[in-house]
């Protein structure tokens, strides 16, 4: 499954929980990526990661409950 990450709401966003977090529900990002990722997600900007279709509930929960908007690209 494919993911847009849209924006993070959160007041004061855990920059090392979201990027702990797409690192370990991306199918295929590094720490170091997810670090950047994340980063650009703080700033505003969307990005599109591949989720494995066997951790997508899990992986939308945790990101709900990082705050993080999203949207189900395939």
């Amino acid at each position: 499954m494919k993911l847009n990450l849209l924006s993070c709401d959160a007041q004061r966003p855990d920059r090392r929980a979201i990027a702990k977090c797409i690192a370990e529900i991306s199918s295929d990002i590094s720490g170091s990526l997810a670090n950047e990722l994340t980063g650009i997600i703080l700033e505003g900007d969307a990005v599109d990661i591949e989720v494995d279709d066997k951790n997508s509930g899990s992986a939308l929960r945790a990101l709900r409950k990082l705050s993080i908007d999203y949207e189900i690209i395939e």
